[in-house]
């Protein structure tokens, strides 16, 4: 039987920094205030000439260039975005794939926001274990400012850009194996954080006057609320299933939105403050690409290590969530 492996990660950000005292001479905000509430310092930001699929591809480089397969190799391009090069066509992965000079190759696109990246791993891992493909490279690449209402304090100071990116491939080796992934949705709660125009959801009589509605807009106190108990009930289950102890975990690596919510779930999972990655004081949200950016932080300081497990968590809109317990195995 063929297992699906995590074969090596990678991620890229934009050269420009927005810092919290940038972002306090465009709305009423500071340092002291954004800091308090989320944690967040700085996030990145594309240039004008930069596309998602631009940041995709750097990110996608790197990862490609770790893992040692070859181009002709990858039979599968999932990109998790929210913020594509284009709406609906042509899908950001086939841009990533023709860029990169991967040709042949299924490729597509899905949106699940922040969970992106997580229900782009269940889908690689699906296709290596039913025999369909054997390399799959996954990336989540966001240019969220593209989206971002910079007038509205309540959300700009949250979301940045960036990209990570992995490979994953078929083994023989159950212990290499991805353990469990799990995802979920519920729809009910999808006027939590949306962008509610751009769709046929929503009327086109003057697209000019309804462009401020396809920035991203979030309750955000409900949003929280939620998001809390969804990712401690979402973790709980996935150790449950697996029969791991939170305290086996060596790293825990959740989506990075606000830290006020990242040590309220690692407080409700006992999680010791040396197993939770943090890395959005640097980069803030940036959606499908947070996970897998905080990976290769993690990774290029040194810290991550062969055979070491990582328990992914994410929460974004739809309303969607996800988790996955994956051993990290690099090519040798």
């Amino acid at each position: 039987m063929a297992y699906a492996a995590f074969r090596s990660i990678g991620a890229y950000v934009p050269e420009k920094i927005l810092t919290n005292s940038d972002l306090s001479k465009m709305v009423d905000t500071s340092d002291e205030w954004i800091t308090k509430r989320t944690g967040i310092k700085e996030r990145h930001i594309a240039a004008d000439t930069e596309f998602t699929s631009d940041l995709g591809v750097k990110a996608a480089q790197k990862a490609l260039k770790r893992s040692g397969v070859a181009l002709e190799d990858i039979d599968l391009v999932v990109t998790a975005t929210i913020s594509p090069d284009y709406f609906c066509m042509p899908s950001t992965a086939t841009v990533i794939a023709n860029k990169l000079g991967i040709k042949g190759a299924t490729a597509f696109d899905i949106t699940a926001a922040c969970t992106g990246f997580i229900y782009a791993l269940s889908i690689a891992k699906a296709f290596i274990e039913s025999g369909m493909k054997k390399n799959v490279l996954i990336v989540g690449a966001e240019k969220l400012s593209a989206i971002t209402d910079y007038t509205d304090r309540g959300t700009c100071i949250l979301f940045g850009d960036g990209a990570g990116s992995a490979v994953i491939s078929a083994t023989n080796n159950k212990e290499e194996a991805i353990i469990d992934i799990n995802t979920g949705a519920d729809g009910e709660y999808a006027d939590l954080l949306m962008t509610p125009n751009g769709g046929t959801g929503s009327a086109h009589d003057s697209l000019d006057g309804e462009a401020g509605s396809c920035f991203m807009q979030m309750k955000g106190n409900e949003t929280f609320k939620v998001a809390v108990r969804t990712l401690t009930k979402d973790v709980k289950e996935i150790l449950e299933d697996n029969n791991i102890k939170s305290e086996d975990i060596k790293h825990f690596i959740p989506h990075q939105a606000n830290l006020r919510i990242i040590k309220a779930v690692g407080d409700a999972l006992n999680m010791r403050e040396d197993q939770v990655v943090i890395t959005v004081e640097k980069y803030g949200n940036t959606s499908g690409a947070s996970i897998p950016m905080a990976i290769n932080d993690l990774y290029e300081s040194g810290k991550l290590q062969s055979g070491e497990i990582m328990l992914l968590d994410a929460f974004g809109g739809g309303l969607t969530w996800g988790s996955a317990l994956i051993p990290f195995v690099p090519s040798k």
